[in-house]
């Protein structure tokens, strides 16, 4: 999986591409244990082929962390397969999606 990072003021934008499973989803949580002073976290999966359980407990604990400090996350361009999994687990119904 690669991982672009775009950052404007206090908003990150992480653009994920590949595949998020068990080992990939420890470098996405270091990026964002990461950050710093952000209050606007997008995490854009436009180009991520595949999520695995791995990388839903990732994502889920990004929303806690965001939620944490009174900030924002959203989740942009997932593609079908992604958007599938997100409906199965409920994800669907915590997480701010943008298709």
């Amino acid at each position: 999986m690669e991982i672009k990072k775009n950052i404007s003021d206090n908003q990150v934008e992480l653009v994920l591409s590949g595949r998020l499973d068990t080992n990939t989803a420890v470098s996405l949580e270091e990026e964002i244990n990461g950050l710093q002073n952000v209050s606007a976290l997008v995490l854009n999966l436009k180009d991520l082929q595949y999520i695995s359980s791995a990388g839903l407990r990732v994502v889920l604990m990004a929303h806690k962390k965001m939620r944490a400090v009174a900030g924002s996350m959203k989740v942009k361009h997932p593609n079908e397969m992604v958007m599938e999994v997100f409906d199965m687990t409920g994800f669907n119904d915590i997480l701010t999606i943008e298709k």
